[in-house]
């Protein structure tokens, strides 16, 4: 049976994982999922990736981040924008999340970025998920 979210699995194993303190999470690979990854990995949310090329459609490969007392970095992470329902924003409208403690993922024409990078650009686009 086809997948019709897959962002939406992504995040939910990641969100899952978490919960369960596993060290790392194992997820079917595309180039959407490795930049929403690098997005993570670059806010701190995550330690690490890794694509690990196999046979078809490969692996990408999440190592979790974990606090000095093993509590969870990511204490929430919502898929925002799904495929019945798309969300998009303009630059200025780009949501805090948190009030900046959190980060908002946005899918631009100058690729996958956060609200702020988002806002300093000034470039709007579909909302892919929110994160804190």
């Amino acid at each position: 049976m086809a997948m019709s979210d897959p962002l939406a699995d992504m995040l939910t194993r990641i969100r899952n994982g978490s919960r369960a303190h596993f060290e790392r999470v194992d997820i079917p690979l595309s180039k959407m999922r490795v930049s929403v990854a690098k997005v993570l990995a670059d806010e701190g949310f995550i330690q690490g990736y890794e694509v690990k090329e196999t046979p078809f459609p490969g692996v990408l490969e999440i190592t979790l981040k974990y606090g000095p007392d093993g509590e969870n970095v990511i204490s929430g992470i919502k898929r925002v924008s799904k495929p019945g329902l798309r969300q998009y924003v303009k630059s200025k409208d780009a949501p805090k999340v948190l009030n900046g403690f959190g980060i908002a993922i946005l899918s631009t024409s100058r690729g996958l970025m956060t609200d702020r990078a988002a806002r300093r650009q000034n470039v709007g686009g579909e909302i892919i998920c929110e994160v804190w």
